[in-house]
């Protein structure tokens, strides 16, 4: 389906040049000279890289034939994660160089969205927080208390965030996936 700039919104999934994108940021330009343009970031889906470009106002793109899928994360395949469609059952695979840094997040049995680009499994979205227990991280340092001061930490699932310091190694924290932030301890 056709869509106009007046139309256009964060999180408008379209297809540029046979590629798909998400809108993650738009604004309507009005100069006092010329006609109105929209001014847009997008975000590559298959390749999570983020194009700048500008439409003139009433440009008309196409809606990419996009759909998310509820699937739960099974095991990785040697170069690959598993996922398991929730309703039918159906097993996908998808290689973890298009993934790219979002692996780190992937814990088994969780449930994430799987973008599905005409029939194809290209990417995932994950949920914006995640709570893993700590693999491995140094012991804070006694005396040691500067406000503010971190060390790194090695989450269950791979990913190294850095934590304030008396953070200890099998305690769980909330991780914003987003940014690979720490937010939170979390106490059971």
């Amino acid at each position: 389906m056709a869509l106009d700039t007046s139309q256009f919104k964060n999180g408008l999934k379209i297809e540029l040049d046979g590629e798909p994108y998400v809108m993650t940021y738009f604004q309507h330009v009005k100069p006092g000279k010329g006609g109105a343009f929209v001014r847009t970031k997008l975000k590559g889906l298959r390749t999570g890289r983020t194009l700048e470009k500008t439409f003139n106002s009433g440009h008309k793109v196409e809606e990419a034939d996009v759909e998310e899928r509820n699937m739960q994360y099974l095991y990785q395949d040697g170069e690959s994660a598993v996922f398991m469609d929730t309703a039918s059952y159906d097993q996908m695979s998808i290689p973890f160089a298009q993934l790219g840094d979002d692996r780190k997040f992937l814990q088994e049995n969780a449930e994430i969205d799987v973008i599905v680009y005409k029939g194809e499994p290209i990417n995932i979205e994950l949920p914006a927080f995640i709570v893993a227990p700590i693999a491995q991280t140094d012991p804070g340092v006694k005396g040691d208390t500067a406000s503010g001061a971190t060390k790194p930490a090695t989450l269950e699932t791979g990913a190294v965030v850095q934590v304030p310091l008396f953070i200890k190694e099998g305690e769980r924290v909330r991780v914003d996936t987003r940014t690979g932030e720490y937010v939170e301890r979390v106490n059971d």
